[in-house]
């Protein structure tokens, strides 16, 4: 293990004894004070951002994956109010969320405790760095984050401005740092840190979540890509249906929650294809169509079955023909990520069954799929989107970064 994996872990295990007692008050006057240094060094930041723009400029990046990088001054006030959502939320540390007595009178209760360590591997969007330190922070836990090469300096000037915070509050700084090593290597040796880090979780694209899944000792909350599907039903209205599909794939092509597939029950296909197609064209989205859905659309190339469970994060659109609403779930469980998948319709009953047996961790009646966000849930801001079921599914706000231990009162039992 590398002197500086080891020199992390060690400050994180320390930094998180002095963590997990802070009052409440005193965790959120300090995300008060960062929301208010973010804004106040924007200038530092976009500096930066600027040079993980040139560099990826450079490289060759995509423009959907440019925006994802780009930091501007309203992106940077949106950081400081999720940070600000963040103290606003009640504190989960020490709430008892139960207590009964037992037959031998003792008093059992189950409290909420922090994780203690986490780590977190990500990729090239800077507003998980201050999302992440933030619900951490809160939720009483120190954090290791390693973001990726694209975000470089932009990480690193936000996480120094973070820990310039902690130490004006008085508080260690070493409870939110920084790898400042974006190579393999060095990642491995984090998937591997069974000493210090209590959970590991991965933000990104299907490769990195892939690796770190096949590498890591220390426990992983796996948070998912996002191969979302919206289909649009034979009771749909398709004015809503238009406007839904649009925003779900093209508002922010490169984000996890936006849509890959359109399925479009083929009573309305007709009608509906063409408009859809309208709509979209502005956009400039890239039409891959199944044969059925060749037939009704003026520019498309034929989807092969790769399509299907692919995650473009770009300005594409899978599109197939379905007979039934069966045939749209069977499609959509068999190639989704357990991610976020709608239904447009009118028909309660179709609404319920789409609910019902659609496997996902968020599932939609008439909305966008562009609403799973831990900000838009209500979080605060999110440590990412889990598409597992054990401990947390869905976005994770501050209670899925806690656990809990039981208390127990007695007044001397012994056990016979």
């Amino acid at each position: 293990m590398s002197d500086l994996m080891n020199t992390l872990g060690q400050q994180s295990k320390r930094a998180a004894q002095q963590l997990s007692q802070l009052e409440s008050t005193k965790k959120n006057d300090c995300l008060m004070q960062m929301a208010q240094d973010l804004e106040s060094s924007s200038n530092t930041i976009l500096a930066a951002n600027q040079q993980d723009l040139s560099r990826a400029k450079e490289n060759g990046i995509p423009d959907p994956m440019i925006d994802r990088l780009r930091l501007t001054d309203e992106r940077i006030k949106e950081m400081a109010e999720g940070i600000r959502q963040v103290a606003s939320l009640p504190d989960p540390i020490g709430v008892v969320e139960k207590m009964w007595r037992t037959e031998d009178q003792l008093m059992v209760g189950q409290q909420r405790v922090p994780l203690g360590v986490i780590g977190i591997i990500f990729e090239s969007r800077p507003n998980v760095t201050t999302d992440a330190a933030s619900l951490c922070f809160k939720s009483g836990n120190t954090v290791i984050l390693r973001g990726g090469k694209e975000a470089f300096y932009s990480n690193q000037a936000l996480v120094e401005l973070m820990q310039q915070t902690l130490r004006h509050s008085q508080l260690d700084p070493a409870m939110i740092q920084f790898v400042n090593d974006t190579s393999h290597d060095v990642a491995n040796e984090m998937m591997r840190l069974n000493e210090y880090l209590d959970v590991l979780i991965p933000r990104g694209g299907a490769g990195l979540i892939q690796r770190v899944k096949n590498s890591a000792t220390v426990p992983v909350i796996e948070t998912g890509t996002g191969n979302n599907h919206v289909y649009v039903d034979h009771a749909a209205q398709l004015d809503m249906a238009i406007s839904i599909v649009a925003n779900a794939k093209a508002q922010r092509p490169s984000v996890c929650n936006a849509i890959e597939t359109l399925l479009v029950h083929e009573d309305i296909a007709s009608e509906f294809l063409p408009m859809i197609e309208e709509a979209l064209t502005p956009h400039q989205v890239a039409l891959r169509a199944d044969s059925r859905a060749m037939s009704f659309l003026k520019h498309a190339d034929l989807a092969t079955e790769a399509d299907w469970a692919t995650e473009f994060l770009d300005y594409i659109l899978a599109i197939k023909v379905v007979a039934s609403i069966d045939e749209a779930i069977e499609h959509i469980n068999r190639f989704n990520s357990k991610h976020s998948e709608a239904i447009v319709t009118d028909s309660y009953h179709n609404g319920q069954r789409f609910l019902k047996e659609v496997d996902a961790a968020a599932v939609y009646i008439n909305a966008s799929t562009r609403f799973t966000d831990g900000f838009k849930f209500g979080f605060g801001a999110e440590i990412g989107i889990s598409t597992q079921k054990l401990h947390a599914r869905g976005p994770m706000g501050l209670e899925h970064l806690t656990s809990t231990k039981y208390i127990i009162y007695g007044d001397g039992q012994i056990r016979e």
